[in-house]
């Protein structure tokens, strides 16, 4: 009877790329909502006659404090998963198991 294969997964690596993601993505956004709250405007007053017409400052505003609220939450999300890999192991191993679905056979 020969051995069972046994498959290596790396838990810490994975949780790592989680949480890379997380604080890339909430701070692109965390500082796409501050450029919009103090520097940008809405694409929308190009075109209107008048500046703030079809989207008031209240709404723009309130879009870019979700933005940032958003972008932070990801962050802390990811800052999160980083502090919780501290009780992870860095790798497991375990038994192969054959999948239950094969495609061509």
């Amino acid at each position: 009877m020969e051995p069972p294969v046994t498959e290596r997964i790396k838990i810490r690596g994975l949780g790592r790329l989680a949480a890379a993601i997380f604080i890339g993505w909430g701070g692109l956004t965390a500082l796409k909502g501050l450029y919009d709250l103090f520097i940008g405007e809405p694409e929308a007053n190009l075109y209107a006659p008048a500046p703030w017409a079809f989207v008031t400052r209240e709404a723009w505003l309130r879009y870019g404090g979700f933005e940032l609220a958003y972008g932070l939450a990801c962050l802390a999300l990811g800052w999160a998963v980083l502090r919780y890999l501290r009780f992870l192991p860095e790798t497991v191993e375990r038994e192969r198991q054959d999948p239950e679905f094969q495609l061509f056979e």
